[in-house]
């Protein structure tokens, strides 16, 4: 195990009506509030009613900012630092899903910066240490941006997606209730469901020793998965489904099961290169590009792969050798996907080998990406070659 610090401040209100707890948590911050959303679905369910209710309520001033990206643009995040710096306003409601959340922490972190945002995104500078507050009200399960201060952010001018952490922008709180999920449709459910195995999977795939704990932590994230995705987009208004679901996205991304450990996250970077190519959704392209990433890792160590098979898989060892049951528990991953609906290759999205160099590069923010098992440039390419 490696030595690590571990401090998260991001207090949870979960469960039903907890939208009602704005009004006493905001006044704490500021009631000069840049109200940041999506494409709209808030104002069709009602939500965007309830929210502004809370802020009247508290007679807060505020300044919308809508429309932000499935992969969230750095064009909106600067229109939101302007807005900010423009109106003097002093908190951020983040209300929506992963996107809506990361562009918030990049605009909190942008504010006080004196240079380009873009700087703080790809790791030239860091986040200051008076950036805005944030608060955010959940729409979905999947991204775990609710309790951590990691933001993904994509500059579509030079089709570039880079990613930050700075616990400078960790949420001060995030309201969790899982009847906020009910209008999530059946395909971005999917993709939730994946997304929230896969930030398992960079912690569980790490390369550090003697760390039983946080692994065990991890299965049992996955196995609640396993257990509920089935069911849940046949069923997707049911509450303890979406109650189970939601907490598992928080709980898989909140540092909990990194800790002490060097995680791998190379996925995510292939995953990023192609979205940020193709603006695919993120839990699509994830579904595809993981199996493929876990083949590859398995050729060169299975023993983690195995070890997955068995205890979250139920694979039987009984005769078998780490390749065998390596073999078995990718097939067993597969299958879990493909029954709830995911894609299973880029071609579903249309995507063919024309672009591979580009997506190649993109994914190689160093000569080798991954720690479980380093990935050369040719190791990527060959993964998204058999990703297509």
């Amino acid at each position: 195990m490696e030595n690590f610090e571990f401090h998260n401040p991001t207090k949870i209100l979960f469960g039903k009506g907890q939208v009602s707890s704005l009004k006493k948590e905001i006044p704490a911050y500021g009631k000069r509030i840049l109200l940041v959303y999506g494409g709209g679905s808030i104002k069709r369910n009602g939500l965007y009613d309830q929210v502004m209710r809370e802020l009247r309520e508290i007679e807060a001033f505020v300044i919308e900012l809508e429309g932000v990206e499935p992969n969230p643009r750095l064009t909106t995040v600067k229109k939101g630092i302007n807005l900010i710096r423009d109106n003097q306003l002093d908190f951020i409601l983040a209300v929506g899903g992963g996107s809506v959340m990361d562009s918030a922490k990049a605009i909190a972190a942008g504010v006080p910066y004196e240079g380009d945002v873009w700087d703080i995104v790809i790791g030239q500078a860091k986040a200051p240490s008076n950036s805005v507050p944030i608060g955010t009200v959940v729409t979905i399960a999947g991204t775990g941006s609710e309790m951590n201060g990691n933001s993904v952010i994509t500059n579509w001018d030079t089709n570039t997606k880079a990613f930050f952490n700075s616990p400078y922008v960790l949420p001060k709180f995030s309201i969790l209730d899982p009847e906020l999920t009910f209008s999530v449709p059946r395909d971005q459910t999917i993709y939730g469901s994946v997304d929230i195995m896969a930030h398992v999977f960079e912690q569980y795939f790490h390369a550090s020793n003697n760390a039983p704990l946080q692994e065990r932590i991890g299965e049992a994230i996955l196995l609640s998965v396993v257990e509920t995705a089935p069911k849940l987009v046949n069923d997707l208004h049911n509450y303890e489904y979406r109650e189970v679901m939601l907490l598992n996205g928080t709980l898989a991304l909140n540092g909990l099961t990194g800790m002490g450990v060097n995680p791998d996250w190379a996925t995510h970077l292939i995953e990023h290169a192609v979205s940020a190519v193709h603006d695919i959704p993120h839990g699509g392209g994830i579904a595809i590009i993981a199996p493929h990433w876990m083949e590859h890792v398995a050729a060169v160590r299975p023993e983690k792969v195995a070890q997955l098979g068995v205890r979250v898989f139920q694979l039987d060892r009984a005769g078998k050798t780490d390749v065998q049951l390596a073999a078995e528990a990718i097939h067993s991953l597969r299958e879990l996907w493909a029954s709830i609906g995911a894609p299973t290759k880029l071609s579903d999205y249309g995507i063919d080998d024309k672009e591979i160099e580009l997506m190649t590069e993109r994914a190689m923010l160093a000569d080798q990406i991954g720690s479980y098992v380093p990935l050369t440039k040719d190791d990527v390419r060959k993964i998204l070659r058999n990703s297509l």
